[in-house]
């Protein structure tokens, strides 16, 4: 039977169990390794300089330079600049705005709802980084156009009268050469508008329709200035001002559209948005706008605007409750209204019919005017027609040999 522990004397075992030993070896190696521990910090401590014995220590470069006066700016620049971060933290990390590039404006867009800032740059010509004080003096750079006809306002280049009192509407003008025997040969002005919306069509109008044809340009192509000034080479050119028609916003002319229903201010501003977007036109010339031509308060700022800066304005015909006739006569403004437009049943022979009865009105008045729009059939029909205009004894002359002769009534 086994030994009962529980009576079994503290310290004492019976007989049937032997007490376990712990080894000597594991003792012994354990004190071994403390003193060579001991012994190798010794040893380094005799054969390393370092009165400090193993202290924590700091290290601070010190500037020993002599305190120079080019020291001194490199200093003050050094601490001026701003803290850049070392990674993209969102849109609230602490970084130096960025500087808009030469063809670009920078603008900042605000979340409504967190209150976070973002800046973006949109290409198109920077305008508000320049101060307005020197926005006479050094006008921006705007492609073929004359630098003396632009100023700065904060959506770009827009045009202006010359210190010199040259006006945009007649240094852009093309000069009208008259019939050989025939100085008061009957004058036919037609316009073709829609151009910069259709690349083909704009080419082919371009390419097709001779000098004598004004070409008006809607203000909302990638590739408008280039456009514009390829067509300035042979062709007068006009700005369309997108205006309210009566079924605004059914009917959208586009962005920046000139509306009733807002102040003189904010109409004026997106009339200098619409005026930067090309250079070198000779006036205004309406798209759509049958309910903002028919508003004095919405249409007499405008017009007083454009006249100030220089320009003509084209009433293309369509509204017939139109005020801009009595708005331009107001501001002593060079005006031109359509008298016809050609291509209102696109048809070939509906155009033809309306080329001739244009024909017929610039016998009797000595002066007519016509509106196209660029589609393909118009743009062939106009260009057949003015090839054998001449013979008839028809001048063919750009918009602004009539504005500036108002016809009459």
């Amino acid at each position: 039977m086994a030994v009962d522990d529980l009576n079994v004397p503290l310290g004492r075992f019976g007989s049937g169990r032997k007490r376990r030993k712990v080894p000597a070896l594991i003792p012994q190696a354990f004190a071994g390794l403390l003193a060579c521990s001991a012994g190798a910090f010794a040893v380094a401590a005799m054969v390393l300089d370092d009165p400090l014995g193993g202290e924590p220590l700091g290290i601070v470069t010190a500037d020993l330079r002599p305190d120079t006066a080019s020291r001194k700016a490199a200093d003050a620049e050094a601490t001026n600049q701003p803290e850049r971060p070392n990674r993209y933290d969102g849109p609230d990390a602490v970084a130096p705005a960025p500087s808009a590039p030469a063809n670009g404006t920078t603008i900042t867009i605000i979340d409504g709802s967190s209150g976070k800032r973002q800046d973006v740059v949109v290409p198109g010509r920077a305008a508000s980084a320049v101060p307005a004080a020197a926005s006479a003096a050094t006008p921006p750079a705007s492609g073929p156009a004359d630098q003396r006809f632009t100023e700065v306002s904060r959506h770009g280049a827009i045009p202006r009268i010359a210190s010199d009192g040259a006006r945009p509407s007649d240094a852009f003008a093309r000069k009208v050469k008259p019939l050989a025997g025939k100085p008061d040969a009957p004058r036919v002005a037609l316009v073709v508008g829609g151009l910069g919306t259709g690349t083909a069509n704009t080419a082919d109008a371009i390419a097709k329709l001779p000098e004598g044809v004004t070409l008006a340009f809607l203000p909302y192509s990638n590739d408008l200035e280039r456009m514009v000034a390829r067509a300035r080479e042979q062709h007068e050119v006009l700005l369309q001002v997108p205006m309210e028609p009566f079924d605004y916003p059914d009917n959208d002319p586009g962005p920046q559209t000139l509306l009733t229903s807002i102040d003189a201010g904010a109409n004026l501003d997106r009339l200098h948005w619409l005026m930067s977007r090309f250079q070198g036109y000779v006036g205004l010339a309406n798209y759509m706008g049958a309910r903002f031509l028919a508003s004095e308060q919405a249409l007499a700022p405008v017009l007083k605007e454009a006249a100030k800066r220089g320009l003509i304005y084209v009433d293309d015909g369509s509204a017939p409750r139109s005020l801009a006739a009595q708005m331009a006569g107001a501001n002593t403004m060079p005006f031109a209204k359509a008298d016809l437009t050609l291509d209102t049943v696109p048809t070939a022979a509906d155009i033809d019919r309306a080329l001739g009865k244009l024909e017929a009105t610039a016998r009797q008045r000595g002066i007519a005017v016509g509106f196209a729009t660029a589609l393909p059939v118009s743009i062939d029909r106009i260009a057949r027609w003015a090839k054998a205009a001449e013979a008839r004894g028809i001048l063919l002359v750009p918009i602004s040999a009539v504005a500036n002769k108002p016809k009459s009534s």
